[in-house]
């Protein structure tokens, strides 16, 4: 299977809520690193992790695709 025709494949329903959590642990993240306040080290640090973390569960989970049986 192409991977154009994976990533527009239907979607199993769990593999949609950890995609959408993962999406929520990006905007998370993003919302943290780009804080206008000084945050220390650590919390910055933990806000980038969480934005590599859920970019890759989001990205896994978007390319499993459902058995058309």
């Amino acid at each position: 299977m192409k991977k154009q025709n994976r990533f527009l494949s239907p979607t199993p329903k769990f593999h949609r809520i950890v995609r959408n959590i993962g999406l929520g642990l990006v905007a998370a993240g993003g919302a943290i690193v780009a804080s206008p306040v000084v945050l220390p080290t650590a919390i910055v640090s933990l806000a980038s992790y969480l934005i590599v973390a859920g970019s890759v569960a989001s990205a896994v989970a978007q390319s499993v695709t459902a058995d058309r049986k």
